[in-house]
């Protein structure tokens, strides 16, 4: 695979997580602070969950996560609350927001590529406002307290790497803190605290899910497959190494893992999102016997 200059990495990851839709343009001032009364912030549910769902970060491979969904929805099954982060606060706050996994893959396939960055004025990296814009016009609920199911975006302070599970307020902005990924996109300010991507302090929140009430916790893990790697995936071990490390620290405290199998190399080709989604639906089918029980107990 040829090295990816840095815009071009950077428009990758734009697309991974701003997958949805055609956002173009620039943004002045991606440092402002968010105070607002509907900012994001972290709240107590209204009811205490059961059953939770957790959406991994993974980039371009997070369109696994809408064929998890579609097979989910196929069993029947709901959840009480949805976590997630980056891509996985992207596509499980859509469904925790009342939109279908059809439409969801609709979206995700529909995806124009070169049309998704914006620049962030004055900075060297990419904001994600668009991503903020596309979450609230396509998410049925735009505030989080509100959705149909209860829902946690995942992003980490930018000062210690803590996570923090937003709860409520605006659902685009959340998004787009848990999406900002560190030294692609530009951090997210809200009540004067710097937000990112909790890709490398917790990419697979279980305890975030567990911390918030859930009883029985079903997590998607859409990080690479190491033993999938190629020659000339060399340069990337050590990256991959580390994050599974964070993300079997979570797996642990998950009732079941799913981790679907479509190979090492990403892109955002149509061809490769529909194998991602395909490789979801089909291997999430072949646990159904586990899933239905996991839901039942």
């Amino acid at each position: 695979m040829a090295r990816l200059s840095l815009t071009r990495r950077r428009l990758l990851l734009a697309g991974a997580v701003g997958a949805f839709g055609p956002l173009s343009g620039c943004t002045l001032n991606p440092d402002r602070d968010h105070s607002g009364p509907n900012a994001p912030h972290a709240a107590p549910l209204l009811y205490t969950p059961r059953t939770a769902w957790v959406f991994s970060t993974g980039g371009p491979r997070g369109f696994v996560h809408v064929g998890v969904l579609k097979a989910l929805d196929a069993l029947g099954l709901v959840p009480d609350l949805v976590v997630g982060a980056s891509v996985g606060s992207l596509v499980g706050s859509l469904f925790a927001a009342g939109l279908s996994a059809r439409d969801i893959e609709t979206l995700a396939l529909d995806l124009k590529p070169l049309t998704l960055a914006r620049l962030a004025w004055g900075e060297d990296m990419l904001s994600g406002t668009a991503i903020a814009d596309l979450v609230r016009s396509a998410a049925p609920q735009t505030q989080l307290e509100q959705m149909p199911r209860a829902m946690a975006c995942v992003a980490a302070r930018q000062s210690d790497g803590v996570a923090v599970a937003f709860t409520a307020g605006d659902v685009g902005l959340a998004v787009q803190a848990s999406s900002a990924i560190e030294g692609q996109f530009a951090p997210v300010r809200i009540r004067g605290v710097r937000y990112v991507d909790s890709d490398w302090s917790m990419p697979m929140p279980v305890r975030v899910a567990r911390a918030l009430g859930a009883t029985r916790v079903l997590a998607v893990d859409a990080t690479a497959h190491l033993d999938r790697a190629p020659s000339g995936a060399e340069r990337y071990l050590d990256s991959d190494r580390r994050k599974k490390a964070l993300v079997d620290a979570d797996a642990r405290f998950a009732d079941l893992v799913l981790k679907p199998d479509f190979g090492y190399w990403v892109s955002l080709s149509r061809e490769f999102r529909e194998r991602a989604i395909e490789a979801g639906y089909r291997q999430t089918l072949e646990q159904a016997t586990a899933l239905k029980a996991l839901h039942s107990a």
